[in-house]
C-alpha cells in the first residue's frame, strides 16, 4: 500500500461507512440501542451533508424516537473518529478497545457488563438508553450486546436468536465472521445453536439490503 493510500486511510472515514443507517431502534424489553460510529467534524466534511453523522445527530436521531441517550460505550479501536472532548455533556461515555474481526477478550466483556449494570444502578428511576457502537454497529456490537442478554439477563439463547425479536431491530445479514461464543462445557448445547445465528447478526441495515 502507497503511502497516500495509507494517510487516506488515516484520515478518511471508516470502510464502508456510509452504506449503513445511521442508528437502529430500542431493542424491546432492554435500555439497548445500537448505531455507526458517529464522525468528528473533520471526517464528516468528506462525506455528503446528508451523509453526515456526528454525535448531536445521534442525539437528534435518538430523540425523535422519543428516546433520550444516557451512556455511550464505544468499542472502536481507535480515537481517531471522535474522542471523549466530543462527547455532550448530556451523555456519560466509556470507550472499551477492542479489535475488529477477533473475538473480545474476557477483560473487554466483563469491562462492557460492568458499565451496563454500572449505569442500570444508576439509572433506576429514568429509561435512558444505552448507546452500543463500533465501526458499522454490526459484529462488536451485537457480540456484546447479546453476550450481556444471556449472560447477565439469563435470556436463552435460542431465545435471543428467535425471530421473534423484529427484523427491523436486528437484521440478520447472513455474514461470517469468526466470533464465537465463550462458554463452559455445560453451556456447549446453547453455543452450538448460537454461533451460527449470532456470526451472521448485525443491529443495522445495509442501505442496499446487502450483505456486509
Amino acid at each position: 500500500m502507497s503511502q497516500e493510500k495509507r494517510n487516506k486511510k488515516k484520515n478518511g472515514i471508516p470502510d464502508r461507512w456510509l452504506d449503513y443507517c445511521p442508528v437502529g431502534h430500542r431493542i424491546p424489553g432492554t435500555r439497548f440501542i445500537a448505531f455507526k460510529v458517529p464522525l468528528k467534524s473533520s471526517l464528516n466534511s468528506q462525506v455528503p451533508e446528508s451523509q453526515s453523522f456526528g454525535l448531536w445527530d445521534l442525539l437528534d436521531s435518538v430523540e425523535r424516537q422519543n428516546q433520550e441517550l444516557g451512556l455511550i460505550i464505544d468499542l472502536t479501536f481507535t480515537t481517531r473518529y471522535y474522542t471523549v472532548k466530543d462527547v455532550p455533556q448530556s451523555c456519560s461515555y466509556i470507550k472499551i478497545f477492542i479489535e475488529g474481526h477477533r473475538v473480545p477478550s474476557d477483560e473487554a466483556i466483563l469491562s462492557f457488563k460492568q458499565a451496563v449494570r454500572q449505569f442500570l444502578k444508576e439509572n433506576q428511576s429514568n429509561k435512558r438508553l444505552i448507546g452500543v457502537h463500533c465501526t458499522h454497529g454490526l459484529n462488536r456490537t451485537g457480540y456484546l450486546i447479546c453476550r450481556y442478554l444471556i449472560d447477565v439477563d439469563g435470556l436463552d439463547p435460542a431465545a435471543v436468536c428467535s425471530s421473534s425479536i423484529p427484523a427491523e431491530v436486528i437484521a440478520l445479514r447472513g455474514t461470517t465472521t469468526s466470533m464465537t461464543f465463550r462458554m463452559s462445557p455445560r453451556e456447549a448445547t446453547k453455543a452450538s445453536t448460537i454461533q451460527t445465528k449470532v456470526q451472521s447478526w448485525g443491529l443495522l441495515w445495509r442501505k442496499d439490503n446487502q450483505q456486509p
